[in-house]
């Protein structure tokens, strides 16, 4: 178990109830540990809370926690925040009434605020083209990058997949990659022709010149592992190269990944199973581009459509 990620006594309060719980979704949920420092930050901050009130957690009622609330919303929390964290909460209060440690459960009247709908960033066709025809292949670092950039739009990958990718992860003889996503989810994402000829050469021909000392797929001027930070960077640094004005991240190609797969003709399912995502719901955000797309279908093909 790791200690460091469950541990933080000597900067925040601590519970043996939330402990407890924080163990469970490392071990037993698998959780990764961005995942668990949030849950951990989110709790610490309920006990934080009632420890100024002398409040014990093993009172709380529904009363305690409208006055939480009423205190996040004080310091300034915004919804997307608030919702976030108030999921946090929920988790802890449903395993809480699992170990029976609560009669009823206090956060049953808890909902999330309204969200606004936002649409994800995603990049043109055109866009995408100008950013990945940028990196000078000639040289190493620009083949690494030529690549990586490839494989985010091809695979719609998370910039956390992207940096642990291992070689061994990619199948060069069915051109399939093996992307272990949150919460150490494993799938299997099949990659176009173009991005299994960049890689394979990669890893054949560039890898090897950075003198490897970690096996992680793509690397630094150290033969070591990159890191997200050094990933953004590329990215904010091509985009600029690009003569894109806005503001683009990997997963911004993670977007235009799937708004451009149902553009095509993709569907829902398809792209959920494609991105990793866990429930249909998190894909439905793309539903704006499978609406354009059927009433351009349904003007097209309906026979009263041009009457």
């Amino acid at each position: 178990m790791n200690k460091k990620a469950l541990s933080r006594k000597n900067e925040n309060p601590s519970h043996p109830w939330v402990d407890r719980y924080l163990e469970y979704v490392l071990i037993e949920k698998g959780l990764s540990e961005n995942s668990l420092s949030s849950y951990s930050n989110d709790l610490n901050s309920l006990l934080s809370f009632l420890a100024a009130k002398s409040f014990r957690l093993q009172d709380l009622s529904d009363k305690t926690l409208f006055l939480y609330l009423t205190f996040l919303r004080a310091k300034g929390l915004k919804s997307r925040s608030l919702a976030r964290h108030l999921s946090s909460l929920r988790g802890f209060f449903t395993f809480a009434m699992d170990e029976r440690w609560y009669k009823e459960d206090p956060g049953h009247l808890l909902k999330n605020p309204k969200l606004p709908k936002k649409l994800p960033e995603f990049l043109t066709r055109e866009e995408i083209i100008r950013v990945l025809n940028l990196p000078d292949t000639s040289t190493k670092l620009g083949m690494r990058d030529k690549t990586m950039l490839e494989l985010l739009y091809a695979a719609g990958l998370r910039v956390s997949e992207l940096i642990e990718m291992k070689v061994l992860d990619y199948d060069a003889q069915v051109g399939i990659l093996r992307v272990f996503g949150k919460g150490a989810k494993e799938r299997l994402v099949p990659i176009h022709y173009t991005a299994q000829d960049y890689l394979n050469l990669y890893l054949d021909n560039t890898r090897p010149s950075f003198k490897p000392v970690e096996d992680f797929m793509f690397l630094n001027r150290s033969g070591k592992g990159l890191t997200r930070q050094g990933v953004w960077k590329l990215i904010k640094k091509f985009a600029k190269l690009a003569d894109i004005k806005r503001s683009i991240s990997p997963h911004t190609f993670r977007h235009s990944f799937a708004t451009h797969l149902l553009e095509g003709g993709a569907d829902l399912r398809t792209v959920q199973l494609l991105l990793g995502h866990a429930d249909i719901s998190a894909t439905e955000i793309y539903t704006h581009v499978e609406s354009s797309r059927l009433k351009k279908l349904h003007q097209k093909y309906h026979p009263r459509s041009g009457m």
